[in-house]
């Protein structure tokens, strides 16, 4: 899977893909009612959840109410099939390393 190249202008309105925050799932424990806004975007600086930075976008935060206290695997590439869970598809994308290598984030 090769993300599709992005255009961006001043408010975000020809995005059409969303941008790959990380390469990696953000691990985050929730207890059991708890409701979080997961981004689609890829555009927030509060990943893996929703900051608003996706007003003038096609895209909407998913909202993702906790059914048990847990740790819960938050999707970060933006490309998962099974949003807002990490599906693994982060490590068919280009730029993608094993976690041992380092960088975690896009360069």
């Amino acid at each position: 899977i090769r993300p599709k190249e992005i255009d961006f202008n001043q408010d975000n309105s020809k995005m059409s893909e969303p941008k790959i925050a990380g390469f990696h799932p953000e691990v985050v424990t929730l207890k059991s009612g708890e409701t979080v806004y997961w981004c689609s975007c890829g555009l927030s600086n509060s990943q893996p959840f929703c900051d608003g930075s996706h007003e003038g976008t096609p895209f909407q935060p998913l909202p993702f109410t906790a059914p048990k206290d847990d740790n819960y695997y938050f999707c970060a590439c933006k490309q998962t099939a099974s949003p807002p869970f990490c599906d693994g598809t982060h490590k068919k994308l280009p730029g993608y390393k094993h976690p041992a290598d380092k960088p975690l984030k896009p360069e």
